[in-house]
Formats: structure tokens, C-alpha cells, sequence
């Protein structure tokens, strides 16, 4: 390269040889820091004038071209004369460098961080401040973007060594960083994750518990999640050491196909599925159920299926073949259990029937629910009488209106849970008073569910709770007018993939249109959207021939959502003239006159139902 030029400190340029370039004074320097900062692109000469000038004097556009010509012989002395400059040449109505991007050490330090190249040597480049000594409003904004550029590189280079299992070697800059820039959350994750892999865990956790009280006290922001969880991993570590051991000497001691190592399957698949893994969980659960079959024992069969008391929210299976499989199992067992079984053996299996016959009308499971509710009472046994109310929840969508009933379960679970230490089940309660109270417009009193459900799904360790409070935060802003599809994006892009296909599919569709229906807005949507369980009873809305797709269908199932697909139904009915499906809408909806329709769920809303009702009429 014929000329090499550096911003990255005071401005210098270099020549072929490695010379320093005579600049001239200060303007001369300030032109070609500024034309440097425009990254190669034109600098009009009118924007040259106002940002070397803050009051530009008669003249000034003569000077810059004086400025610029002693530019043009320093950096390219043995161009002949009257010949084109190639370096700094005039464009249209301006000037610009054109030098290789390696030929500027701020482009060239940009396009190796960028590519992840090797940072170490990209920050020796650096001489001192950018633009140092140019205090023009160009220039500071320049140096600040820069800045921030070099202190990502030297987080880069921090990570490097980290992977590269040289964490050790990153702590001492990481101190210093942070101590200069204490307001950047991933410098103080990086300084702690050093610490942590270079075998400092107790200055690692100080180190995380300093940043948390310097966001705290300086700033009022508690740490972020990237803080939290390096934390929790720290704290956890020595766990996962233990579960491995425990593990290896239970594989080692316990023989496969015993009843004991049958039992503490379903332990571990319970504790899989309440901390998120619900799909591998489910994965397993039959299999387990099924051994315990071939073993011929009705009452070990009854214990496994019934120690599988995961708490249930959505009153739709999230795996209905599965679900009618664990119900022709526990009928199995029931029939085969011995008169001297304990009670509790057949409560819990009439529990998870009442549980495994959710979103479908069976007076069976209704009978089942209360008769284990009955069994708990009757025992004083509150982790059984839990897992009832449960399967009693799961029985309470007959008909519509009926959030009262629930709420009153809800009430009953989290006093019960919270007296007996069942997180789980306190979780659960405070899940169905949010549905409950959202039902009837209540949102102060779900406000404070929500928060409760939350916390303790911290505390605990039960991630999927988010994904109901991210939900129900963006009901909360429909419910108040407030625009709501951007969180209704949101909370769909959390739920996507834990597990939950039961609750997933359909959903956000369902919630736009909901939206649509209730402010009266045009209802087109695309012909490919999958509507999931929900496409039956939304195709009368949005088909051409709304009657006869009122003609193939049937009344919506019972579960969270029938207020909110009867009121669809309705406006379908209406706009078809069919006097048939509006008496049946308007009998359907009658019970729950005074609800927000689907707010049920705590998921969404197709607004006040007797709005609905009142057009129907």
C-alpha cells in the first residue's frame, strides 16, 4: 500500500515504508479524520465546510480546496503533476478516500471484529482515543461508535480465551474492564464466567452478586437474565456432580424391571415435566406404564400411573392418543386392584382419568374427579387432594360460565399447596384465579396471581409458567384497548416449542381474529393459516358460504375457549341469517352474560360476551 492512515489515536498517516506522512496543522488533519469517518463514501464540500467551521468565514470553501491539495502531495508525493489524484479525489460534488479497507486502521479494526478474526492483534492497533484531539460533533459521535466497537472486541477476546480454556489469562482485563465501564451487564457475566471456569466459584458468585448491587443501588435495575442464569448454573454445579454420581450408583445397585426402579421412573419423568421438559416426559410416560403391566401387579401398575400427578392447566390434550392409552391403562388397573389396596392407590387413578379426560364431556371423569376428591378429604392426605382438585378442574367446562366454580378450586389449591409445601400445585392455583378473574374483567385481582405464579416458577424452577403470564400480559393489553398483536407475537414466539402443542396449535390465529371480531375490523387473513383444533368452528366466520359451513358442524368442545368460539359462531350465524345456530349461540352464551369471552383462557379475547349477546338479539 502506497499510504496507510490511522484514526485510531491521533490522526496519523504512514507511507510506503512505514514513514510518518507530514499533515500539515490541524484542519488538514481534521479533513482527513472526516472524510475517514464517511468510510470511503462522498463528503459534499458543504458538509465539509459546516463540520470544519461552526461559523464557516468568507473563504472557507478556498481553503478547504488549499487544505485539500497540501492533502493530496502528502499522501501521494511522487504523483506527477496535473495528473488525477488517487487517493483523494474529487466526486460529484465532494471528496472521498479510496484506499483499501486495510489501509485505514479504524476500517480495518471494523471488518475484523465483524468477522471474528483474531481481536487480540486488532486491538493493539489502537494508539489512544479515536479522532483524539478533534472535539467536532462528527468526531465525538464517531469516537463514541468506536468505542463501543472496541469494547465489544475486547469482550470477544474475553469469550476466546474462555472457549479456548485459557480463562485464567482473561480475568485480569475483564477486572479492569469492568471496572471502567460498570454499567456493562456482559463484562461482568464474562468476568465471572472466568472466575467460575479458572476454579474461583466463590469469587465468581461475588463478583455477579457486586454487579446485582451496583444495578440495584446505582440504577434501580435488577441484574439480567444472562446474569441470572450464569448465576444459577454456578450454584447448580455442584448438583449436577451429585445427580451424576447418584445416578451411576443407582444404575449400579437398583435391577432394571423392579418395581422400585419402575416407581422412581415416573419420580424422575414428574420432575422432567414440571421443569420444562414435557415432551421427553410424555415420551417415556407410556412405556413406563406399560412395563409395569408386564410385571402383572394391578397395584405397582396403579402406583406408576398414578405418581405421574403433573399439574394441568389446558383442558385440551397435548397428545390425545397418549391420553386415551394412560385411561385404558388405569381402567386396567382399577378393575384388577385388590380389595386391600390402600384407598390412595385408587384415588390417584381416578384423579388422572379425571385429568386424562380433559376437553371432552364425560360424566365418567366428572364422577371420577369427585370421588378421589372425596377419598383425600376422607384420608387428610393434601398432596392426593391436590392432585384431585385437579382432575375436579379439568371437569368444570359443561357449559359456559362457569369460571366461578373454578375459581373456587383455584382458592382451595393455593391454600392447601401453600400450607403443605406443593409448588407445583400452588403454581397451578394461582394460574386458574388468573383465568378465573380474567374471565369476569378482573384484572387487578389476576395482576396479583400472575406475579405469585411467577415468582414461585422462579423460585422453583418451573420455566413453562412464563409462557402462561407472557400470554395473559397480552390479554391484560387487549382488554384495556391497548394495541396487543405485538404481544400477542411475542407470547407466541415463547410458547413455540416448549412442549405444548395442545395449547400452541392455532392459538395466535385464534387470538388475532378474536382481536378482529371484537373491534369490528375487515377479517381477511391468509388462505393458509393454520387454525389448528379451532378450524371447525372458525370457517361459518370466513367462509364464502357461511350457512352451509354452519350445516357440517357441531358445538364447540368444552374447554377454556368455548365462550370465545360460541360468540364466533354467533357473528357466523348472523351473517348467514340462520335463526338455528343464533338460538343455539345465544342459549350457549347466556350463562356467561357477564364475562370477557375466552378471557377464561387468561390467554385472550373476542370482548364483553354480552356485546355478542346483545347482537344476537
Amino acid at each position: 500500500m502506497a499510504v496507510e492512515i490511522g484514526v485510531l489515536g491521533p490522526v496519523v498517516a504512514w507511507d510506503a515504508g512505514g514513514a510518518p506522512v507530514d499533515l500539515r496543522g490541524p484542519r488538514h488533519r481534521a479533513v482527513l479524520a472526516r472524510l475517514v469517518a464517511a468510510g470511503g463514501r462522498v463528503v459534499p464540500v458543504d458538509t465539509l465546510v459546516d463540520d470544519l467551521w461552526q461559523a464557516p468565514p468568507a473563504g472557507a470553501v478556498s481553503a478547504l480546496r488549499t487544505f485539500v491539495a497540501a492533502l493530496r502531495r502528502a499522501l501521494e508525493p511522487d504523483r506527477p503533476p496535473r495528473t488525477p489524484a488517487r487517493v483523494l479525489v474529487t466526486e460529484g460534488p465532494g471528496y472521498a478516500l479510496r484506499l483499501p479497507r486495510e489501509a485505514v486502521d479504524a476500517w480495518r479494526f471494523e471488518v475484523a471484529v465483524a468477522a471474528g478474526a483474531d481481536v487480540t492483534e486488532a486491538l493493539r492497533w489502537w494508539r489512544g482515543p479515536a479522532y483524539a484531539g478533534l472535539d467536532e460533533p462528527w468526531a465525538a459521535a464517531e469516537r463514541a461508535r468506536l468505542e463501543e466497537l472496541r469494547l465489544h472486541a475486547v469482550e470477544l477476546r474475553a469469550t476466546e480465551l474462555i472457549a479456548a480454556g485459557r480463562a485464567a489469562d482473561a480475568v485480569a482485563d475483564l477486572d479492569a474492564h469492568v471496572t471502567a465501564h460498570p454499567w456493562r451487564e456482559t463484562a461482568w457475566r464474562l468476568l465471572a464466567e472466568a472466575l467460575w471456569r479458572a476454579d474461583r466459584q466463590a469469587d465468581a458468585l461475588a463478583v455477579l452478586r457486586r454487579a446485582g448491587d451496583l444495578l440495584r443501588d446505582q440504577l434501580g435495575l435488577d441484574p439480567g437474565p444472562a446474569l441470572r442464569q450464569l448465576e444459577a448454573e454456578i450454584l447448580r454445579a455442584p448438583e449436577e456432580e451429585l445427580f451424576a454420581s447418584a445416578a451411576a450408583a443407582y444404575e449400579r445397585t437398583v435391577a432394571a424391571g423392579t418395581p422400585a426402579r419402575l416407581e422412581s421412573t415416573v419420580d424422575l419423568l414428574r420432575g422432567l415435566a414440571v421443569g420444562g421438559g414435557l415432551a421427553a416426559a410424555r415420551d417415556q410416560r407410556l412405556a413406563t406404564i406399560e412395563a409395569a403391566e408386564r410385571l402383572g401387579d394391578p397395584e405397582l401398575t396403579a402406583r406408576v400411573i398414578g405418581a405421574y400427578d403433573v399439574p394441568a392447566i389446558w383442558p385440551r390434550s397435548d397428545d390425545p392418543a397418549l391420553a386415551s392409552r394412560v385411561m385404558v391403562a388405569a381402567d386396567r388397573a382399577l378393575a384388577g386392584l385388590p380389595s386391600t389396596s390402600p384407598p390412595a392407590v385408587r384415588a390417584r387413578l381416578l384423579a388422572t382419568i379425571a385429568v386424562e379426560s380433559r376437553g371432552v364431556a364425560n360424566p365418567r371423569a366428572h364422577a371420577a374427579a369427585r370421588e378421589a376428591e372425596a377419598i383425600a378429604r376422607g384420608l387428610g392426605d393434601f398432596g392426593l387432594l391436590a392432585f384431585a382438585l385437579n382432575g375436579r378442574y379439568m371437569q368444570t367446562f359443561g357449559r359456559t360460565g362457569l369460571s366461578p366454580e373454578r375459581d373456587v378450586i383455584g382458592a382451595e389449591l393455593i391454600d392447601v399447596s401453600a400450607r403443605h409445601g406443593l409448588a407445583s400445585f400452588e403454581i397451578l392455583g394461582h394460574l386458574v384465579r388468573l383465568q378465573s378473574r380474567s374471565a369476569v374483567g378482573d384484572f387487578a385481582a389476576a395482576d396479583v396471581h400472575a406475579d405469585a405464579a411467577d415468582r414461585l416458577g422462579q423460585r422453583h424452577g418451573r420455566p413453562l409458567v412464563g409462557i402462561f403470564t407472557a400470554w395473559y400480559a397480552a390479554l391484560r393489553l387487549a382488554a384495556s384497548g391497548a394495541p396487543a398483536e405485538p404481544a400477542f407475537h411475542t407470547a407466541a414466539a415463547v410458547l413455540h416449542g416448549a412442549g405444548m402443542p395442545g395449547v400452541e396449535a392455532g392459538l395466535l390465529p385464534l387470538a388475532l381474529l378474536c382481536l378482529r371480531v371484537w373491534r369490528d375490523e375487515p377479517l381477511e387473513v391468509p388462505v393458509d393459516t393454520d387454525w389448528g383444533p379451532y378450524a371447525p368452528w372458525v370457517r361459518p366466520l370466513l367462509a364464502d358460504d357461511a350457512g352451509e359451513a354452519l350445516r357440517q358442524i357441531s358445538d364447540p368442545p368444552p374447554d377454556l375457549l368455548q365462550e370465545a368460539l360460541w360468540c364466533l359462531l354467533g357473528r357466523a350465524a348472523l351473517r348467514a341469517g340462520d335463526q338455528s345456530w343464533i338460538t343455539r349461540a345465544r342459549t350457549a352464551l347466556t350463562p356467561a352474560t357477564n364475562e370477557l369471552a375466552g378471557a377464561a383462557s387468561g390467554m385472550l379475547t373476542a370482548g364483553p360476551v354480552a356485546d355478542h349477546l346483545a347482537a344476537l338479539a
